[in-house]
């Protein structure tokens, strides 16, 4: 294919120069090169294609008939294979299907809505919520990037950078009985809990780092989101256990409370297919998500 190419290219020159000496010197060949390269496209075409007239060399009619059109289709086979040029955000025409986790949307959505706004107006976002961790929508094309906590290797195809470190807190209505005193393991078990799981899991980090106090929690409640949890706790007496910065928008009317007893802090990660890594539209996507969650 590349030697094909590049007879592509010299019958171009030839055809544009209309001499074989000349020919050479722009592709820096020697005669006896240039010669043998006609004598293949000769072959290949069946034609003559420059045939001799005094001193010279003119075209034959099938020449003629190739010229612009071998011109072009060189033009576009170097535009092909230039490397991408610097991306200009004014001109982008383009929708990135974001998959998230609960809580992203509301706390990062507006800055990173307006970043895009302001830098590529033609670009549209479309935010799904992330509630697997399967990578499988981003192998298959329809999700451009993700976010979420990453618990498990990654396959090599999907590549991941850390965005944020977030930390669990509790939360309860203003007027909840621990929104005064001294919280402890004890008053926090005591209390009754809504917790906010996927798949209707029972029991979650804190839970497990609950385990060497010897106490549990009394889950009384569980749902599938954070809207849901601060809903219900900001209506009740039950406690949410939620992710600080993701949940900060939803519960500034609230109480919330560090948690008396050691938790692991948690990594948010974006995500994207190794397809998508050179992309300059993508780098771009990637870098406005990190500003918009770093700011």
């Amino acid at each position: 294919m590349a030697r094909d190419l590049n007879l592509l290219v010299t019958l171009d020159v030839l055809l544009e120069e209309g001499s074989v000496t000349r020919a050479g010197e722009r592709l820096a060949l020697s005669p006896s090169a240039m010669s043998r390269a006609l004598a293949r496209l000769r072959r290949a075409t069946g034609d003559p294609l420059l045939v001799r007239s005094g001193r010279g060399l003119v075209p034959t009619p099938r020449a003629i008939e190739l010229r612009d059109r071998v011109h072009r289709l060189v033009r576009e086979a170097e535009e092909v294979l230039r490397p991408v040029g610097e991306l200009d955000p004014a001109t982008l025409d383009r929708t990135f299907t974001l998959r998230v986790g609960d809580g992203f949307v509301e706390r990062f959505g507006p800055g990173l809505v307006a970043a895009v706004g302001l830098e590529a107006p033609g670009v549209r976002l479309r935010f799904l919520r992330r509630t697997t961790k399967d990578t499988g929508p981003l192998r298959a094309g329809g999700v451009d990037l993700e976010t979420g906590v990453i618990d498990r290797p990654l396959t090599p195809d999907v590549l991941s950078e850390p965005l944020l470190t977030d930390r669990f807190i509790g939360v309860v209505r203003a007027g909840h009985p621990l929104a005064t005193g001294e919280i402890t393991v004890a008053r926090y078990t005591s209390a009754r809990h809504v917790h906010v799981a996927r798949r209707g899991v029972e029991e979650g980090l804190v839970d497990e780092a609950l385990h060497p106090t010897g106490r549990r929690r009394d889950i009384v409640t569980v749902v599938d989101g954070l809207g849901a949890a601060l809903a219900l706790a900001r209506a009740s007496d039950l406690v949410a256990t939620v992710p600080e910065l993701h949940a900060a928008p939803l519960c500034q009317d609230m109480y919330s409370f560090a948690l008396p007893f050691p938790l692991p802090e948690v990594t948010v990660s974006s995500l994207w297919h190794a397809r998508l890594d050179a992309d300059p539209a993508h780098q771009w996507l990637r870098a406005l998500v990190r500003g918009a969650v770093r700011a």
